[in-house]
């Protein structure tokens, strides 16, 4: 068997691992959110669960991931991933409001 065969087969098994990021976003403070953690494998699982144990909401979007995956922890989201995470940010908002959550909400800078 050639490498050139083996290869597909190395990359499957790294692109099969789980992948997670968890994102902060503190209004009057962060101009956009942060990607406060990111892994593969038993960290992405560590994230998850951690997100678990303190009742934040996960959310599986295999395309937001691979935006996130490219960047660096502590470094603020792209341009192109705000309508993704803003999607995300709304969600959580109305889902905390049901719940009778006091979760402050963004505003806009003037």
């Amino acid at each position: 068997m050639s490498d050139d065969t083996a290869a597909p087969a190395a990359e499957k098994i790294r692109s099969d691992r789980p992948m997670a990021a968890a994102l902060r976003y503190r209004a009057g403070e962060d101009c956009a959110p942060k990607v406060v953690a990111a892994g593969r494998g038993e960290v992405a699982e560590r994230i998850i669960a951690l997100a678990a144990l303190n009742d934040v909401p996960v959310r599986e979007d295999p395309d937001l991931m691979a935006m996130l995956d490219a960047i660096e922890v502590g470094a603020e989201i792209p341009p192109e991933a705000f309508a993704a995470v803003a999607e995300i940010l709304v969600y959580l908002f109305r889902a905390n409001a049901t719940l009778g959550g006091q979760a402050a909400r963004p505003q806009p800078e003037a």
